[in-house]
């Protein structure tokens, strides 16, 4: 067996086709066992690839892009995890007509750990002709914090991920308003980056990576949620199955994951767009320096 050095950003449902691959033996099948650490104090997923301490990362394409504007190297994604935008509005009281206008001159207490939340509320609001700055956006508390300040009575709406919202609804202490990944549309929101000395000099490390990955979306997607809700129960011990499930159905519902690893150049502009629009990256970065198309197309034939 060969070991995968990989990084993630957060421990999370989002996520899920990356344990599917390791529970349901599909990295197995390509000979490959994965050394799986978290980011977090002083590990960040862009770091640990600049400095030669993981083969392969997940997280944001909005990471290399922040590399990239910073005048840093070209960190390449090379396959597809999530297709739609994980979070969710949520609100103190029902909404069954909830619009966007309804946002207006209110306080949105945001997910604070990574722009990209952010940023594509940014452009919906744009799109639904709400200006953003009509809106106050808190982003300074971490999640467990930020449900706090919600549940003393703190803003008028809550921007989270998951398992948070399906427990508060669940629990009756918010409810949804809106989904994020439907209000956003497709974009490439997560994908598994590496360098481009790896590609070069460890391509077929890369290939079979991909391959497993392929294997675990295509079988997602037949799938019940109970069914992906169980083989990945190993990794989430902490979240109570009934609200596991419920996550991995809404995520489903709403084709978060993606469907194959290919990164298309549509969803990599609408991200540049979003990006640059909401002033994230000032730079324009061309899709081929960052994204490896040739992995993918090779793994799903």
């Amino acid at each position: 067996m060969t070991t995968v050095r990989i990084v993630e950003p957060f421990r999370s449902l989002f996520y899920v086709p990356q344990f599917v691959a390791l529970h349901g033996g599909h990295l197995a099948a390509e000979g490959l066992e994965i050394s799986l650490r978290t980011a977090g104090g002083g590990l960040s997923t862009t770091g640990a690839l600049i400095d030669g301490d993981a083969d392969i990362c997940l997280g944001g394409i909005m990471r290399s892009l922040d590399v990239a504007d910073r005048g840093g190297p070209c960190l390449p994604h090379f396959a597809g995890v999530n297709s739609k935008n994980g979070f969710f509005l949520l609100s103190r009281e029902p909404r069954p007509r909830f619009a966007w206008a309804d946002v207006a001159g209110r306080t949105v207490i945001s997910f604070a750990e990574a722009p990209t939340p952010w940023q594509c509320m940014l452009t919906v609001l744009r799109s639904h002709g709400v200006d953003p700055a009509t809106v106050r956006i808190e982003r300074t508390l971490p999640v467990a914090e930020a449900v706090a300040a919600f549940e003393r009575g703190h803003g008028d709406f809550l921007e989270q991920g998951q398992p948070v919202v399906e427990q508060m609804i669940v629990a009756g202490r918010a409810h949804l308003a809106a989904s994020m990944g439907e209000a956003t549309g497709p974009v490439p929101f997560s994908s598994y980056m590496t360098t481009w000395e790896t590609l070069r000099d460890r391509r077929e490390l890369v290939a079979r990576f991909a391959r497993a990955l392929y294997r675990a979306q295509r079988w997602m997607h037949g799938a019940a949620a109970d069914e992906i809700a169980s083989l990945i129960a190993p990794s989430f011990p902490d979240i109570a199955p009934d609200i596991r499930e419920r996550v991995i159905a809404r995520f489903k519902r709403q084709d978060t994951w993606a469907r194959d690893p290919l990164l298309r150049r549509e969803g990599y502009d609408y991200l540049h767009r979003i990006l640059r629009d909401g002033g994230f990256i000032k730079g324009t970065h061309r899709y081929e320096d960052l994204i490896d198309t040739e992995i993918a197309r090779e793994v799903m034939g």
